[in-house]
């Protein structure tokens, strides 16, 4: 009935599939768990061999880095069964009743997202991710559902595998930052969505230096795929800002008002209370200027 996946890359996925299958074992229902490491060779790939000997269940190493979304449709390729669970190597369940609030909820729709809690790192050098995934990400299903093509985080959720591999086939560019993209794969497409309240835990690990490399990546990645028309519905906010000011052509000025203040901006988004209107400024500031780089 379920395929359980988990994308790896340099990470012990042996706790979290070990939680997965004491689950699943209390179901009755057909499953498996399978893991694929994406070509790190690290040291904990022996580690990652103890899944093998878990009920239905197989590691995988693969011989080189195909990166994040073609390691996901190499998963959904292997997997036996019509409905996938797919979670993040460093997530875990907040509850024992994760399998069974997926499986009770197939059918309610082709892609079902559980929604993420987080662990918080209370080093200063954090507190943008920290400020970013409590604020932003940290939603309810009711929150969740207002805006439902908005919230799409791929580090947990349940798909139909037939819309899965169609969805993730259109992804034109494998780098970061693809949630973006596949929110509107599946708006542009009319592909029914459902959110829930079956939220994994997430650790924040990203510093701010790291944080705010990923949202540029993310930032580039979106506005490949802008330039190419191939966003032509969107839920997301910083996109639909910056396709406000390319049409009425503005995005130079916006550039030349902010300048004044962008060692402010970066101060204050770098410091221990940042501000989340001074992050949108700055990703918005990015956006612009890759227009013009």
């Amino acid at each position: 009935m379920i395929s359980i996946l988990i994308p790896c890359h340099n990470f012990n996925a042996y706790p979290l599939a070990l939680i997965l299958e004491k689950q699943a074992l209390l179901l009755d229902v057909n499953f498996e768990i399978i893991c694929s490491d994406d070509g790190s060779f690290s040291l904990k790939n022996e580690e990652n061999q103890k899944i093998n000997l878990l009920t239905n269940s197989k590691f995988i190493e693969l011989k080189k880095n195909i990166g994040r979304i073609q390691n996901r449709i190499f998963l959904a390729e292997k997997a036996q069964y019509d409905w996938l669970i797919f979670l993040d190597v460093d997530s875990e369940p907040k509850k024992n009743d994760y399998l069974k609030k997926y499986i009770s909820n197939i059918g309610s729709s082709d892609f079902v997202f559980g929604g993420n809690e987080f662990k918080y790192n209370l080093n200063g050098k954090f507190s943008l991710k920290n400020k970013f995934a409590k604020y932003r990400e940290a939603k309810s299903s009711t929150d969740r559902k207002k805006k439902p093509y908005k919230y799409i985080i791929s580090a947990n959720f349940m798909a139909k595998k037939s819309s899965f591999l169609y969805c993730y086939s259109k992804i034109k560019y494998k780098s970061y930052g693809n949630d973006y993209i596949i929110s509107s794969i599946l708006k542009n497409n009319n592909i029914l969505i459902h959110h829930i309240d079956n939220f994994t835990e997430v650790s924040v690990n990203d510093d701010n230096e790291q944080f705010i490399l990923k949202s540029k990546d993310a930032l580039k990645n979106l506005y490949k795929n802008y330039s190419e028309g191939n966003l032509s519905k969107s839920s997301i906010s910083i996109l639909n800002t910056f396709s406000i000011l390319d049409k009425l052509k503005m995005c130079k000025v916006f550039l030349l008002v902010t300048n004044p203040i962008e060692k402010f901006i970066f101060k204050k988004i770098n410091s221990k209370n940042p501000n989340l209107i001074l992050f949108d400024i700055y990703r918005l500031r990015y956006l612009c200027s890759i227009k013009y780089s």
